[in-house]
């Protein structure tokens, strides 16, 4: 509002300076005018002399010479007076052009500063319009990050089955310590049983696993979850069974080979056993995530937190929620061994969006 008016100022100064130029013209025109009689005046007066000076040199009449060199004498006093009056003329003439000039040098002068008005206004709306579309493209980038996250979060949640698999893998050879393995399948069972969406997951099992029936379990369940109990060793290696029932140890180098032929649908590997955390470790490259041990793990440790983390699962928590509560469960029991399980997570996902389980 305040440079509106300023440009209003200027716009009236400038129709001033224009009025007075017009007047000023208007008095030039007018003094020219008189100017052009006065030469008019001048040209009649020489007429005059010419002709008295023609008359005096064709007469011998002292009279007539007489009255001729009056009317020349007279002639000659107007020629002066009407040169005096032009040289007035002139005078205001060229002040009047000075003053014409000087009038539009203001008018040229306010004309400019308009004109760098006008820059400065285009320039500051520019600007301006340059920080709404800033601020315009900010606003329609949060939208389109929220709606992206919402669909990524849609596409997760489509994502999920209407049911999952869990399938529990049971190995304990005849030549290794004896593991509470049955316990432990059944207060999975009972939890899960518990559960809010229990009917969303599917619970197999397959015991005295040997190695030459863990692919085929594989491809007769095709499970989401895949749950390994039984022994490891501290350089990794699970203990399956051979054909006498004895100890046949897998690497992790195996188990990384046979986790790569899966299909996709495997999401998570669930190694309840010492020293698994090398397995999980090695593995979560190929599947979403994978659950192991950093160290021994007693009895009791492993049935409560594997029970509980399927509870978890069960009421539709997150990976990370249950894993957590899975680890708060063992303290609830006063099991110092809440720092033994270990979650890994393939790169660029995060444990807390992955959910397994949706009501139906």
């Amino acid at each position: 509002m305040e440079e509106d008016n300023i440009s209003e100022d200027y716009m009236a100064l400038i129709d001033t300076y224009r009025t007075n130029v017009a007047k000023k013209r208007e008095q030039i025109s007018k003094l020219f005018s008189e100017k052009a009689k006065e030469n008019e005046k001048i040209a009649a007066a020489r007429t005059k002399i010419e002709r008295a000076s023609d008359a005096i040199r064709k007469t011998k009449s002292s009279a007539t010479i007489k009255s001729k060199t009056n009317d020349i004498t007279r002639a000659e006093k107007d020629i002066t007076t009407s040169e005096k009056k032009i040289a007035v003329l002139e005078k205001q003439i060229a002040k009047l052009e000075k003053e014409i000039a000087d009038e539009q040098k203001k008018v040229e002068r306010e004309e400019k500063k308009i004109h760098d008005q006008r820059i400065k206004e285009e320039a500051e709306m520019q600007k301006k319009t340059q920080h709404q579309i800033l601020e315009l493209n900010k606003t329609i980038q949060r939208h389109a990050d929220i709606h992206s996250n919402l669909q990524n979060q849609i596409d997760e949640l489509q994502k999920l089955p209407k049911t999952i698999t869990v399938l529990f893998l049971a190995s304990n050879p005849v030549d290794t310590p004896s593991l509470r393995l049955d316990a432990e399948c059944r207060a999975i069972q009972e939890m899960i049983r518990k559960s809010e969406y229990r009917d969303t997951i599917k619970f197999e099992s397959r015991w005295a696993v040997r190695t030459s029936d863990l692919l085929q379990a594989i491809n007769e369940v095709n499970p989401d979850i895949i749950h390994f109990s039984g022994h490891g060793d501290d350089d990794g290696t699970l203990a399956f069974e051979n054909p006498d029932g004895e100890c046949k140890l897998v690497t992790k180098e195996a188990m990384a080979q046979t986790i790569m032929t899966l299909s996709d649908k495997v999401r998570l590997i669930f190694f309840n056993a010492c020293f698994s955390a090398i397995q999980a470790e090695n593995i979560v490259k190929y599947v979403d995530i994978a659950i192991g041990m950093n160290t021994s793990i007693g009895d009791e440790a492993a049935l409560v937190f594997a029970s509980q983390f399927y509870s978890s699962i069960g009421f539709g928590k997150s990976i990370e929620v249950s894993f957590n509560q899975a680890k708060a469960a063992l303290m609830l029991e006063g099991i110092p061994e809440e720092t033994t399980p270990e979650l890994f997570v393939r790169d660029g996902l995060q444990a807390n969006s992955i959910i397994l389980v949706q009501p139906e």
